[in-house]
């Protein structure tokens, strides 16, 4: 099954909360009870502002004790200089989220230096992501203890299981343990690898798509080096002048139906995206008049 150009379109601005009991199949419907108030607030403060939010915790056992306070990560995965940061608060109301929402980190958190990898081990939606998930949340926490999380849903559940690096937002799917982490060191690393790649969240698909051609052609493997600098679409097709690295490319491409292999149980008509036309762009030059 294709990958490419899935990634989740409207998640630019994602707010991660530390929950270690029952999550619900979605998060809207979070428990209105005391214990879970100020998760609930939270969650419903973030969707009033377009952030994403997440339910996390760490692989492995669910008894472990949760700390004092709610803990929050939070990732602004726009532009070339994404950033994550995280913090204890001690209530929903100590989070500036509209700190978040221009691009500034709230007072109540710091900076992390590295990224965290988000692991949707989420059963309430789809069985599949435990069922895939959950051990490879754990194989891959063995390999990058403290910067690995269990997430609640991401989008894609035919995907499973879901990799979502932060703070990019850059979206695997089908992953196993070994893929997981070689995309995760990749990413560690700056760049990303093609393979069960599925976009970068907050992106529309067909330019998640532009992008996807460009790399595989040019072998362009830098997360920041590939930028969309004008696309136009003519009905379903979509034209798009691209950079990727020193190289400036013409990329058109369209939708293109792919039906699930897997029989009548999954059958649908999956969207994904084929490749009309890719052109390398002569570089520009300037020319100076001459004096007169």
């Amino acid at each position: 099954m294709p990958t490419l150009a899935s990634a989740t379109v409207g998640a630019r601005l994602w707010l991660l909360i530390e929950h270690n009991g029952a999550w619900p199949s979605h998060l809207e419907s979070f428990e209105h009870t005391e214990k879970f108030s100020g998760i609930n607030k939270l969650v419903r403060r973030a969707l009033e502002r377009g952030i994403r939010p997440q339910l996390i915790r760490r692989p492995g056992k669910r008894t472990r004790p949760q700390e004092q306070g709610i803990r929050v990560l939070l990732a602004y995965a726009v532009g070339d200089h994404p950033w994550l940061a995280g913090g204890v608060i001690a209530g929903p109301d100590d989070l500036d989220l509209d700190a978040l929402v221009a691009g500034v980190v709230p007072e109540s958190c710091i900076l992390e230096d590295e990224p965290v990898f988000l692991v949707c081990t989420h059963a309430k939606r789809n069985v599949c992501c435990a069922r895939i998930g959950l051990p490879l949340a754990r194989s891959l926490a063995d390999s990058l203890p403290d910067r690995v999380w269990e997430t609640s849903h991401v989008g894609g559940d035919r995907y499973a299981a879901n990799l979502v690096c932060l703070p990019h937002g850059i979206f695997y799917g089908s992953m196993s343990q070994a893929a997981a982490l070689a995309a995760a060191n990749a990413y560690r690393s700056g760049e990303v690898i093609l393979d069960r790649y599925r976009g970068r969240a907050g992106i529309p698909e067909p330019l998640q798509a532009v992008e996807h051609f460009a790399r595989a052609h040019t072998g362009e493997c830098s997360v920041g080096a590939v930028a969309v600098e004008s696309s136009r679409s003519d009905g379903d097709v979509t034209v798009a002048i691209v950079r990727c690295g020193d190289v400036r490319l013409q990329v058109v491409v369209e939708p293109s139906a792919f039906t699930a292999p897997c029989g009548t149980a999954c059958a649908e008509t999956i969207t994904t995206y084929r490749l009309v036309s890719l052109d390398r762009l002569a570089p520009v030059r300037y020319a100076t008049s001459a004096l007169a």
